[in-house]
């Protein structure tokens, strides 16, 4: 037996800075409210026991500076600048060592977020899959070896149509990127592939038709999404 009765979906993959060969994704994992600025905004509080997750479909990808519709199904469509990581090894009950060394790169993000969306699943105690598994809603840039950069306290920050929203310390992260890699490892055989998101600072907001979001993060190439009218 062989073939699929319908043409299977594209692999999804990040362009890896001074690599000709892309980053294909496997699983998104996003980490929530690990500023506590931004929990703090979001009326919660952070929970320092340890992380929780979100997932993003594969599908929700989009290469930094493309130009998308404004979605469906919302009113408040909001950006997250995020740092991300790539995986590049296996890693399954991992020390934090152990978990630093498998992390092949990293890269700008923006987790869209459709908050009216998800202000349902909170309020109605369901999940959140329509306000964050969203097409066209993790939008990546360019990764970086992880041999070529490391997070050591870098500015991270967004503007819309040139003014700053977001402007913060990766050093304000609650947990770092070996300890989330880590804790996640405990409950999934992380493989090559799999990125994970890792939080956004204060400053979320919406955006509208027309907008241009830019953000960056010290030392890694930029990102940027336009927004165009809806579908």
């Amino acid at each position: 037996m062989s073939g699929y009765l319908f043409d299977t979906p594209k692999i999804q993959s990040i362009p890896v800075k001074g690599e000709a060969a892309e980053y294909p994704i496997n699983r998104i994992f996003c980490v929530g409210r690990n500023y506590a600025a931004h929990a703090a905004e979001m009326g919660g509080e952070v929970d320092r026991e340890a992380p929780w997750y979100f997932i993003k479909s594969p599908s929700a990808y989009v290469a930094s500076h493309a130009t998308v519709p404004y979605p469906p199904g919302t009113a408040n469509f909001h950006y997250e600048m995020e740092l991300a990581l790539g995986l590049g090894a296996p890693v399954f009950r991992a020390d934090a060592a152990e978990a630093s060394a498998a992390i092949y790169g990293y890269g700008c993000a923006l987790d869209m977020t459709r908050r009216d969306r998800q202000q349902d699943g909170k309020d109605h105690r369901r999940p959140w899959d329509l306000g964050k598994d969203i097409e066209n809603g993790a939008v990546m840039a360019p990764l970086t070896r992880a041999s070529d950069w490391q997070p050591m306290g870098q500015r991270i920050h967004l503007a819309v149509n040139g003014e700053i929203k977001q402007d913060a310390s990766l050093e304000d992260m609650v947990w770092t990127v070996a300890e989330i890699v880590s804790h996640l490892s405990g409950f999934y055989h992380l493989i090559p592939g799999d990125v994970i998101m890792t939080g956004t600072p204060a400053g979320v907001g919406p955006v509208v038709a027309g907008d241009k979001i830019t953000g960056g993060i010290d030392g890694l190439d930029p990102i940027a999404l336009t927004l165009s009218d809806p579908e």
